[in-house]
């Protein structure tokens, strides 16, 4: 399948460059953290499993441009990227991964189940393919509330042949609900290449049987992103019904902290950093624009370089939780 043109009006307004020095802002924190809490597991202050979002930093920057107030966010466990980009507090995200007080589910949650309500993000679910059918939920709240709301439903091309998210496909279309899938589609799920883990190896063509429109798109390219997304949201709130995208990406480090990634080649690896990087090919078009110049991206670099030392110094001076924090927010039938 070919990777998709937008097609609408509203999804072809040129971006100012105020708004693309700002998704250069937010994919450069998202790396610049990621690279962070990396040194801060290899130090033994991070427990548990940790997956990086690096590479992978233009999808969830250019579709979260497309969102709207009171919209929901729901991904796997590769999620501290989305925090990041619904705008929750770096200090409190990494003080979550180090198991603080202060961290958003008061350090219990770790890095793969944390929530904020207020940024209307739902998760962080460690359970391959789980948060597919709670995606389908929230839309379902937006249609049942009338609120004009949409959800997003990220997941991985490792969760695409579960069978609990073809029959989240299958209630969304049959119900039109509000909800984008987007699966992002980094070419290795765990360490198994997509083309040996998936029949057919068109994920986007799976939306097909179940009448959802369907989209394809560069997943290293920003304003790719944005462009389909906004297309989706526009036919999604009209009442459409679901929306199914596939974004092409790539993940540098391996499927967690603890994976070599020795499946694929150096080569491969490189050649991908070189030529499509997504914040190296967003600062390129900054440049030509005039809208910054090598300076100002270095002072930029500095600047958020701080605030992620910062959200690192605050999760080790932040307290443990107390012990009696194991009987709150435990649910009893």
């Amino acid at each position: 399948m070919a990777i998709k043109k937008p097609a609408s009006k509203g999804a072809t307004e040129k971006p100012s460059a105020e708004m693309l020095m700002s998704f250069y802002r937010e994919m450069l924190l998202i790396r610049r953290f990621e690279e962070r809490a990396g040194q801060l597991y290899g130090m033994g202050l991070i427990g548990g499993f940790c997956h990086l979002y690096i590479g992978q930093e233009a999808v969830v920057v250019g579709l979260q441009s497309c969102c709207k107030p009171g919209d929901s966010i729901i991904t796997s466990y590769r999620d501290h990227g989305h925090m990041l980009a619904c705008g929750m507090d770096p200090k409190g995200v990494m003080a979550e991964l180090t198991g603080r007080k202060d961290g958003y589910s008061k350090g219990k949650g770790g890095s793969m189940h944390m929530f904020s309500r207020e940024k209307g993000f739902y998760g962080g679910h460690g359970i391959v393919g789980a948060q597919v059918p709670i995606g389908a939920g929230l839309a379902f709240a937006h249609k049942y509330k009338g609120d004009g709301g949409l959800a997003m439903a990220y997941m991985g091309d490792g969760a695409f042949n579960q069978g609990q998210v073809y029959e989240s496909f299958n209630m969304a279309s049959l119900w039109s609900l509000p909800v984008l899938f987007i699966v992002e589609n980094n070419k290795y799920g765990m360490g198994t290449s997509v083309e040996r883990s998936t029949a057919g190896g068109d994920l986007a063509a799976r939306g097909v049987p179940f009448k959802m429109k369907t989209m394809v798109v560069d997943g290293m390219d920003v304003l790719a992103v944005r462009e389909a997304g906004l297309e989706a949201a526009e036919y999604i709130r009209a009442g459409n019904g679901p929306v199914l995208m596939e974004a092409k990406t790539y993940r540098y480090r391996g499927h967690s902290m603890s994976d070599p990634a020795k499946y694929r080649t150096k080569e491969e690896l490189e050649k991908m950093r070189a030529e499509h990087d997504p914040i190296d090919g967003l600062r390129a078009k900054l440049i030509a624009m005039k809208a910054g110049d090598e300076e100002s991206f270095k002072a930029m670099d500095k600047e958020i370089k701080d605030i992620v030392i910062a959200a690192a110094e605050f999760s080790q001076t932040s307290p443990e939780p107390d012990a009696s924090e194991l009987w709150t927010d435990v649910l009893v039938a």
